[in-house]
């Protein structure tokens, strides 16, 4: 390298970044979020944030397996390093071609993250992250490599130093620096250690082999045998406390053939395909059970219309509560809780916040009824992918220790949206129809999301309260897979064209149906996907997820089969509904029936208190007949004629009002029954008139001991008419569905891009631009150092103003706003009035106007500056 080239090589991060063009600080600003909230004021100190331990830390999390292994070999390289190190420690003495093939391009993604920086002949890992990935006692590399010869030889007396160095058939030295530089040149030539290992008995070099690929670390007594003898006499293992030995970075090297790790992964391991299946298929199995959810929330939200079960005092519900709920879906617990966060995150169900606090159903719930059932189905879908809250932790621990449960707090987990659409999208990438293998998705997760150090061990311990095996990222996926399927996104394992949509992934071209291949057979070879996902983004705003969920709908609307305005009734009081039904018979029926079995066909039966319960809500027997031999596409059973007759003509004949309350019947006799029971004692009843009772008791009450004693009273209004009591009156107040907790800062738009980077660049021209030295400073000017801002009296800064404005010259100026936010500027004074000056901003690349008595000084640009 020249000497031009050297000085123009950057000495910083900072100089590094001020080097690249508008495109790569915006890719760096989009790729690591953090770095623009708030947004910078130049870019020192953007490189000065891109270097904290929580901003490394999160960068280094999201790095996939290969480029964290590249991270990893850095930090256990020299610094700086060159490219042409860095590709030993990955490709190994004998080149694996494929890590030759992907370096250049994960190089090209760690320095665009600004974690690497340099040219490639001086290749440097960020400082926290060499701090972070370099072997240490107390955290030991992934590579398994331990300290270098200069590290674990710190310590060490000279005289000691010497004799490892004549053991080794090495030349003495004047002093310990040239020995240890001649031990770690010796353990660094391949042909002489060859020759020195060759040398050792069996015994010492299966030690070595074992220690090799690490960890490095061993003990040794106090007079070790004669094997390890012979590997501390030469250097081989060096001590590094008392009983401890480790075998030193370049010898393990040497051991591995040059390789900092066992098995580099250059290529992401494949999704295989399970099973394939006609896409047809796929969306009709996926159109069905995307029914079966809308009907499951139905079910569910009906449950609850009357006011659902209460909320425990630390939120959610209780464990019973969860299986009552089970029981009343015929679900397991899990799925039940499912479907209960399911509505929760739709914004269907909440708490009505009264002192007695119950879960009912929400305003909203009426409004997702009245909707076609595609759009239903896909605000389901779309809350399920964008929710944070995690329905597979129920039944865990906190880290308090106490038990998860449904709809209460410490559900939201902020990578499960990102693991839903990221399982999907791996979905969308294999060919239309097939099904994954589970695990091959999960493998290939784990390659793009690898677990790291520090946090690997914060996750297990979490892991460990919550009695799992699996990490928390592999839980979120096997749950995405377990629950798209429940919800209708996959049908038979694959992903179905209405789920594709969901996540904006393009829609593939499907083949006309002659030439369209037949299902793979058990011994048929399946497809593998072979190589990287394309990547499917998220919808980055809003507005972007409403176009792909309606785009989801409209796939979804043709593969719903007609609702149907017919039953079938059978002999043995019961209905079979063949499909879906009407809403308005579904309503009708759901009164007037209860659901028996679900399934393919919805088979109803009719009861006394099924009839009595749709006399209730005001129909009448005549009304009831009509209804069936309107919607029924076989004749009116005789049983069912006789039933609805039957509980009719008992039905409403005693009417009760307010008097407190009153109950008149027709029928006198009924009435001296009634009085005569000794049931109705407590009711408070006595007679007015031969048809009349009035009774001490409110209408609801009189009500229910009536029924109790087995009569079938109606409600009456003060006009006389018979009240229609409705079930699913009860309501929360408006309620605005729980809002996803964010996994760090939201990835920032173009727009928000383009106007960071200006405003970065503004505020590095102003502390940077070389101006001419005011009074007291050297002649030799310069830029602001260390963001320091120039200092004038308030009558210089005026007249050097007063005097730019003639001329056109731009000042360097430092300002400080009304929060007592200090920043420097460069300006163009166009007028100075009133105590304040008008001028081009070229940070803000505006026209400002700022008051003179907040400039702290002022200094002329350097004839040089640009």
């Amino acid at each position: 390298m020249s000497t031009e080239e050297k000085s123009a090589a950057p000495r910083s991060l900072a100089e590094a970044l001020r080097v690249r063009d508008d495109v790569s600080l915006a890719a760096l600003l989009r790729s690591r979020p953090d770095l623009v909230t708030p947004v910078p004021t130049d870019l020192t100190q953007l490189a000065t944030r891109a270097g904290t331990r929580a901003s490394v830390v999160r960068a280094l999390e999201r790095l996939d397996r290969f480029a964290l292994q590249a991270a990893e070999a850095l930090a256990v390289a020299a610094d700086p390093a060159p490219y042409e190190e860095l590709l030993r420690l990955m490709a190994g003495d004998e080149g694996d071609p494929a890590v030759t093939a992907a370096l250049p391009r994960t190089v090209a993604l760690l320095r665009e993250q600004a974690l690497v920086w340099g040219a490639d002949d001086r290749l440097r890992l960020v400082r926290t992250a060499r701090e972070l990935l370099a072997p240490s006692p107390q955290h030991p590399s992934p590579t398994g490599l331990g300290p270098t010869v200069r590290e674990a030889t710190a310590g060490m007396s000279p005289g000691r130093i010497q004799e490892i160095l004549t053991a080794a058939g090495l030349a003495s030295t004047h002093d310990s620096v040239s020995a240890v530089s001649a031990l770690g040149e010796l353990f660094g030539d391949r042909e002489r250690m060859a020759a020195l290992l060759a040398a050792l008995p069996g015994e010492s070099r299966q030690v070595l082999e074992r220690l090799m690929w690490g960890p490095p670390y061993g003990q040794v007594t106090h007079d070790p045998a004669a094997h390890l003898r012979a590997l501390l006499d030469r250097g081989l293992l060096l001590p590094t406390a008392p009983g401890t030995v480790v075998l030193p970075r370049e010898v393990a090297l040497h051991l591995r053939a040059g390789r900092a790790h066992r098995t580099p992964e250059p290529v992401p391991p494949p999704v295989q395909a399970a099973a394939t299946h006609r896409p047809q298929v796929v969306d009709a199995t996926a159109a069905g059970q995307a029914l079966a959810a809308l009907a499951t929330v139905d079910e569910l939200l009906k449950e609850w219309d009357e006011g659902g079960p209460a909320v425990l005092r630390a939120g959610g519900l209780s464990v019973r509560d969860l299986k009552r709920t089970a029981v009343a879906l015929d679900v397991p617990e899990p799925v039940a809780a499912f479907w209960v966060e399911l509505a929760y995150a739709a914004g269907l169900i909440a708490s009505d916040g009264e002192a007695d606090e119950r879960y009912a159903a929400t305003p909203a719930y009426d409004e997702w009824r009245e909707l076609p059932p595609a759009e239903r189905w896909a605000l389901l879908a779309e809350s399920w992918l964008t929710a944070t809250r995690t329905p597979g932790v129920v039944g865990g621990r906190d880290a308090k220790d106490r038990t998860l449960s449904a709809l209460g707090p410490n559900l939201d987990r902020s990578a499960a949206p990102e693991v839903r659409h990221r399982v999907l999208a791996l979905l969308a990438g294999l060919p239309e129809g097939a099904s994954p293998d589970g695990e091959s998705v999960l493998a290939r997760l784990r390659w793009e999301r690898p677990l790291r150090g520090p946090q690997r061990e914060q996750r297990e311990q979490r892991e460990k309260r919550e009695k799992r095996d699996d990490d928390l990222r592999t839980r979120l996926a096997r749950w995405t897979l377990s629950e798209a399927e429940l919800l209708g996104v996959t049908g038979r394992g694959a992903l179905a064209a209405p789920g594709r949509a969901l996540i904006g992934a393009p829609e593939p071209v499907r083949p006309a149906a002659e030439h369209e291949p037949e299902p793979a057979g058990p011994g048929d070879k399946l497809p593998v996907h072979h190589h990287r996902t394309p990547p499917v983004p998220a919808p980055a705003t809003p507005a972007e997820q409403a176009a792909a969920t309606a785009a989801a709908a409209r796939l979804l609307a043709p593969l719903f089969p007609e609702p149907l305005d017919h039953v079938l009734l059978q002999a043995d009081l019961t209905a079979v509904a063949p499909g879906p039904l009407e809403r308005e018979l579904a309503d009708v029926l759901g009164v007037l029936a209860d659901v028996e079995s679900k399934g393919g066909a919805t088979v109803y039966r009719f009861t006394p208190g099924s009839v009595r319960r749709a006399l209730d809500a005001g129909q009448s027997a005549a009304d009831l007949h009509a209804f069936l031999a309107r919607h029924s596409r076989t004749p009116v059973p005789q049983p069912l004629t006789y039933l609805i007759d039957d509980v009719a003509r008992r039905h409403g004949r005693l009417r009760v009002g307010a008097a407190s309350a009153y109950v008149r019947c027709d029928d006198d006799a009924t009435l001296d029954e009634i009085l005569a029971d000794k049931r109705a004692a407590g009711l408070g009843l006595r007679r007015l008139a031969p048809t009349v009772l009035a009774a001490q008791a409110d209408p609801a009450a009189l009500l229910e001991g009536l029924r109790a004693m087995g009569f079938a009273p109606a409600a009456e209004s003060a006009a006389g008419d018979v009240l229609i009591a409705r079930a699913d009156a009860h309501r929360t107040p408006p309620r605005a569905a729980p809002q996803p907790v964010p996994d760090g800062p939201p990835v920032p738009d173009d727009t928000l891009l383009s106007a960071a980077v200006r405003a970065i660049r503004a505020g590095d021209l102003a502390s940077t631009t070389p101006r001419k030295p005011g009074a007291g400073e050297d002649a030799g000017g310069g830029p602001a150092a260390d963001g320091e801002l120039p200092r004038t009296s308030a009558a210089e800064t005026l007249a050097t103003v007063q005097a730019a404005a003639l001329t056109g010259e731009a000042l360097w100026i430092g300002y400080v706003n009304a929060e007592g936010a200090a920043s420097q500027r460069v300006i163009a004074p166009i007028r100075v009035e009133g105590g304040f000056v008008t001028a081009y901003d070229h940070t803000a690349d505006e026209v400002r106007t700022y008051p003179l008595h907040r400039v702290t000084g002022v200094a002329e640009l350097a004839d040089d500056a640009p």
